[in-house]
């Protein structure tokens, strides 16, 4: 399972890529907002930083215009991925951008026949948003395992990214899924190296090792 950051953090990504196991990032709006700097700035350092794919999202209404903006996203740096919206004009803009050579990250995707038309479509990354289900009818857990199952079932090539993850019990739930990709925030990727028994038994060690004649 591959690990995305979820945030427009230049510091957090450069802390999260240097463990050497960050596979991505993923952006929005909020996220380049915060920031107080120029979009197509903080997206080239970002891409800069990482050698995976860096999401940044087209912020339009029609295919055509989607593809406009995407196209105009996709020559900052090669490794951007666009988020297309769950849409029927984002749908049609997938497959166009992707035989362009323009990787798709249909977001806000929130049923399982939503996910099977993104996959249909074409798109590279298919982002279920689990936090924000749950907080309705609390189904994340069912809609990425009916996402991964219709992944395999036809063959599709998409990859089954959970997003709006707040906790490690859904990083755990993707893993006994088979999800593709998580995207996470900087707090719970240096949470998920820790557990409390580690933390006792490297301190009883290092206490021994004091014990130990030199």
């Amino acid at each position: 399972m591959k690990i995305f950051l979820d945030t427009g953090d230049v510091e957090a990504i450069n802390r999260a890529n240097d463990t050497g196991l960050l596979d991505g990032v993923t952006t929005n709006p909020t996220h380049i907002a915060k920031t107080g700097r120029k979009f197509q700035d903080v997206v080239k350092e970002i891409c800069g930083i990482v050698s995976g794919p860096v999401s940044v999202e087209a912020v339009a209404e029609t295919a055509a215009d989607l593809v406009r903006e995407a196209e105009k996203a996709a020559q900052l740096t090669p490794n951007v991925a666009i988020k297309i919206p769950m849409t029927v004009e984002g749908l049609k803009a997938v497959p166009i951008l992707e035989q362009k050579g323009i990787k798709c990250n249909v977001t806000m995707v929130f049923s399982a026949t939503q996910s099977y038309l993104a996959m249909k479509a074409g798109a590279t990354f298919v982002s279920i948003v689990i936090s924000r289900l749950d907080a309705v009818c609390n189904e994340g857990d069912i809609l990425i395992s009916d996402a991964v199952t219709i992944k395999r079932n036809f063959g599709f090539g998409s990859e089954v990214l959970a997003g709006s993850i707040k906790t490690q019990n859904h990083v755990l739930s993707c893993l006994r899924t088979g999800v593709d990709v998580v995207t996470i925030p900087e707090s719970l990727f240096f949470q998920m190296y820790k557990h409390p028994l580690t933390d006792v038994g490297l301190a009883q060690f290092a206490e021994d090792w004091e014990s130990v004649p030199k």
